[in-house]
């Protein structure tokens, strides 16, 4: 009885009936044929059963969206059963099984070669199960994509006689699936396309995916970078800053900060990078994304203006007998908003020697600018006869013309000093106060009680100078807050605390040395990284040999 299982519906009811009728006629020829009937009744009753779950099995089929179909192993490929369920795509099974439609009028014209090819192809290399992918077109004429999964059936010679599978519809998943092909194509067709380099890396940090922008940036092709890392192309000094700001930088969502590569050729490559971690809908990891835009043309220009700006700082500090000055500015970018400048007086009574630190709320090229329009003012005003508190005065007023409505302000500190007579004023607008260190009792002094408002705030504000007496061996700083505001990797800030310890450490070197000290000690702080804001310090030991 292993046949009823291939048998279908019809040829098993026809079996049936057959058997009965064998039945019958062993009972006429008597109880001598007792054994056969017994057999034949067994035989019908497992036919029976087999029928009963045909009709099971036909409930589930003709119910479920998979069309069943057996064809023959020939070149006809006719049908020979197909479910009643075809008619979803508005066919009759009737129509296939009558031999007036055939299989190749459900397939698509412009995929019928490949599949018939494909079949084909499976029965010359002896492929016993195989699945397909194809269009059919329906009744009405609709273009339906559907998997056929096929398995090959053959007789005790094995012959194949018959092809049988299941057809599914799978147009809504291919249609899905080809809109995110279409979507990943344009997708990388403008990652390839785009001006900016573009990397993405693994959990190790190696080059996974690289296009060819950052090819050409750096002057290697693709196979040269994959399986790489940034870290081997970068120059020493931005290795170390990727060292030392590793774990930092993990763990920021967004990454942006400047390096520098080195090309292939050997020339320096300043870079811009913007970085992301990606992950899905779960929080898992699927790689680090890194947009890196080449810089060289942009640092050419900074580089002129940052020359410029350079030349509008003191060239030497002045020389001033009893007085040792030095100054330094280091912008947080090539140009900067941070400002400082001597004004060196002679009046009857001795030598005077004023200094004004100054600071324009944010940083960059247009800060740089407002620097510039506010040194060229005060250079002016300052060579022309009044007090601290007068020049601050005036400054303000010019500032506030120019600065009104854009939301920009300027800080400044501005000190005079008398070399001979030991004799001090100074003015405070909104900047941070001047620190005096005396070694001899080991104490910090802050000059400026009254912070006074910034410059170019209120037109009509008023600034008044404080005054007092500077002792021999003491030291004036009067620094910008990039100094005590820079912050390490974990976040940090250097603080004055350490600020006053370098003073302290560093008393008994020259101006110079204090100043160089100072920045250095802000470098280290910060692992090396780029400034977040300019940093500007002055130093002044009365007493000193200049």
């Amino acid at each position: 009885m292993a046949k009823s299982a291939s048998m279908s519906r019809q040829e098993m009811l026809a079996e049936i009936e057959r058997l009965r009728a064998e039945l019958a006629l062993c009972r006429e020829r008597g109880s001598g044929e007792a054994a056969c009937g017994e057999a034949m009744e067994m035989e019908i009753k497992q036919l029976r059963e087999a029928r009963e779950n045909a009709g099971v099995i036909s409930v589930i089929v003709e119910n479920s969206p998979a069309v069943i179909f057996r064809r023959l192993a020939d070149d006809t490929h006719r049908l020979v059963y197909i479910s009643e369920n075809l008619s979803q795509w508005g066919y009759s099974a009737a129509d296939f099984l009558s031999g007036r439609k055939g299989f190749d009028d459900l397939l698509h014209p412009e995929d019928r070669k490949r599949v018939i090819d494909e079949i084909e192809q499976c029965r010359l290399e002896a492929v016993e199960e195989y699945t397909q992918e194809y269009r059919i077109i329906t009744a009405a004429g609709e273009v339906r994509w559907v998997s056929d999964e096929t398995s090959v059936v053959t007789d005790e010679a094995g012959r194949r006689i018959y092809n049988q599978g299941v057809l599914v519809d799978v147009t809504v998943s291919r249609r899905a699936r080809e809109a995110l092909e279409a979507s990943e194509f344009k997708f990388r067709r403008t990652i390839e396309s785009a001006a900016e380099g573009y990397l993405l890396l693994g959990a190790d940090l190696t080059i996974r995916e690289v296009n060819d922008a950052y090819c050409r940036m750096l002057g290697y092709e693709r196979e040269d970078l994959l399986g790489k890392r940034p870290h081997d192309f970068a120059t020493l000094e931005y290795q170390r800053f990727l060292e030392s700001n590793r774990e930092r930088l993990r763990k920021e969502k967004g990454r942006r900060f400047e390096g520098s590569m080195v090309h292939r050729d050997g020339h320096v490559v300043p870079v811009l990078i913007n970085a992301n971690t990606l992950r899905d809908e779960d929080g898992g990891f699927l790689g680090h994304v890194a947009f890196v835009a080449d810089l060289t043309e942009q640092k050419k220009a900074l580089n002129l203006a940052a020359e410029v700006q350079k030349g509008l700082l003191p060239r030497k500090a002045p020389r001033i007998p009893g007085l040792d000055v030095a100054g330094r500015s280091v912008p947080s970018e090539l140009t900067g908003g941070d400002y400082f400048d001597y004004f060196e007086e002679t009046d009857p009574a001795g030598q005077a020697l004023s200094v004004a630190v100054g600071d324009i709320s944010g940083h960059g090229v247009d800060a740089a600018l407002l620097m510039t329009t506010a040194r060229g003012f005060l250079r002016m005003r300052a060579g022309q006869p009044g007090s601290p508190g007068q020049i601050v005065t005036e400054m303000n007023r010019h500032l506030a013309a120019d600065l009104y409505g854009s939301g920009r302000f300027m800080t400044l500190f501005f000190l005079r000093i008398e070399a001979g007579g030991a004799r001090a004023q100074w003015v405070r607008a909104g900047h941070d106060p001047a620190l005096i260190y005396c070694p001899v009792h080991d104490t910090f002094t802050a000059l400026g009680a009254d912070a006074g408002l910034p410059l170019g705030v209120l037109r009509e504000t008023s600034y008044g100078e404080e005054s007092g007496d500077i002792l021999p061996g003491q030291i004036i700083a009067i620094g910008t807050d990039g100094i005590w505001e820079a912050r390490n990797p974990e976040g940090g800030m250097f603080g004055k605390e350490r600020f006053k310890t370098v003073l302290r450490e560093r008393a008994g070197d020259s101006a110079r040395e204090i100043v160089d000290a100072v920045i250095e000690a802000v470098r280290e702080h910060t692992g090396g990284a780029k400034l977040e804001d300019d940093v500007t310090l002055v130093v002044i030991k009365y007493g000193g040999t200049p």
